[in-house]
């Protein structure tokens, strides 16, 4: 117990620290939570691109946010996960708990995930929020069935980090070949909480894409096209970046270096 109180306070110390200078980007399509100034002067909204830009060679602008390994997160044991409520009705108990101000950037990110996390998934959508390992896995099981899923993930293979630049393709994409996947997106909270959502059938496609960075920087990328905006906001950031509106075509988005993809 005295273990999970050391994890849970250096969890708390890098959200508080997140916090500060906190983008909030809703996972779910159906709601996004739009910056203020134009996207095309916020560099971390460049992560989506169209399936036609999908061949080697090609170069475009990618934001790809890098963990912080001073402070690393660490999902909760079941047991710990299960003490603390997880619901918008206890936000202020929850606030008094982890010792927040009502009106910090803390509150605003806890009470956006917990939102979130309450939304009704959308049309044919299997959706999920998970607190510790043991959700993960119950979660896994309940989507996949009997099916072991595998795991896919982005990788930076090089120490030169940049957030932001040009990268360019360097080998031909490679698709996985799947027809059922849950994507798991870190959110913003205390301790770690990750929005789990997916679909059964042919909805999205998955690629594995090698990219290198103008600086030389070399990352294997993991990558997923949704193949039916229709039922997106119109406003919805990709729309206003890529041109478009809901239905009009697939839109393809890099999964961030903490994010998880099962596939079957």
């Amino acid at each position: 117990m005295a273990f999970a109180s050391f994890i849970l306070s250096a969890m708390l110390l890098q959200f508080s620290l997140g916090c500060n200078a906190l983008e909030i980007l809703d996972n779910n399509h159906n709601n996004v939570v739009k910056p203020k100034e134009d996207p095309d002067f916020d560099p971390s909204l460049h992560v989506f691109f169209k399936v036609t830009d999908l061949y080697q060679g090609k170069r475009m602008p990618i934001y790809f946010a890098s963990n912080d390994d001073s402070t690393p997160t660490h999902l909760l044991s079941r047991t710990d996960a299960d003490s603390i409520p997880f619901s918008s009705s206890k936000l202020p108990y929850l606030l008094e708990y982890f010792q927040f101000s009502n009106t910090s950037s803390q509150a605003k990110a806890m009470e956006t995930t917990l939102r979130q996390c309450e939304l009704e998934p959308i049309r044919d959508e299997f959706k999920r929020c998970v607190t510790s390992l043991e959700s993960i896995m119950d979660m896994t099981q309940e989507f996949f069935g009997s099916v072991k899923p595998k795991v896919l993930t982005t990788k930076i293979l090089s120490s030169n980090h940049t957030l932001y630049q040009n990268y360019t393709l360097v080998e031909k994409p490679l698709e996985v070949n799947t027809s059922e996947m849950v994507a798991c997106h870190t959110m913003a909270y205390p301790y770690m909480v990750y929005y789990c959502h997916g679909h059964k059938g042919h909805m999205t496609r998955i690629f594995k894409l090698a990219l290198g960075g103008d600086n030389n920087e070399r990352i294997e990328s993991i990558s997923v096209c949704h193949k039916d905006t229709s039922m997106w906001d119109a406003d919805h950031v990709a729309f206003r970046l890529l041109g478009g509106y809901p239905g009009s075509g697939p839109v393809c988005h890099v999964i961030p270096i903490d994010n998880l993809v099962w596939v079957a």
